[in-house]
């Protein structure tokens, strides 16, 4: 029986952050010159946070977010109409036989570390910390 290479829980490989950082580092310079011809775009500053792609490299999901985190949903549906244009543009840069699909979903993660952020700030939280390091300080350890 064949292994599924594709239920495995190894994460991406070498080739595969690769190619989405290249596709990140060239969506973000494309965006910061203004290559793309479209209005709505130009006006926004687009930070392009993180790429993932598949095994097969067919579809590159990249994770956009406007400097200041408002339109969110604005810039990832300006980035969804000029697809064909950014695919193009990425086709010249990634010198590799196809060129990806690309989804466009709005970066969360800035609003994960903020509630991170809150988590650890409050008192509850501070005063556990202050006890673990109270206890570390003492040579104490649960063994």
């Amino acid at each position: 029986m064949a292994k599924n290479r594709f239920d495995d829980q190894r994460g991406p490989n070498q080739r595969q952050l690769r190619v989405a950082e290249l596709i990140r580092r060239t969506l973000s310079e494309t965006l910061m010159r203004g290559d793309v011809h479209d209005p709505d775009l130009g006006r926004m500053s687009i930070t392009i946070g993180e790429v993932r792609v598949t095994a097969d490299l067919s579809i590159a999901t990249v994770y956009a977010l406007p400097l200041g985190g408002k339109g969110g949903d604005e810039a990832v549906k300006a980035l969804a109409r000029n697809k064909g244009e950014l695919r193009r543009i990425l086709g010249r840069a990634l010198k590799i036989k196809h060129t990806p699909d690309l989804r466009f979903m709005v970066d969360e993660t800035f609003d994960q570390m903020d509630q991170t952020h809150r988590l650890l700030s409050q008192e509850a939280v501070q005063r556990d910390l202050r006890n673990t390091q109270d206890s570390d300080m003492d040579g104490s350890e649960d063994s």
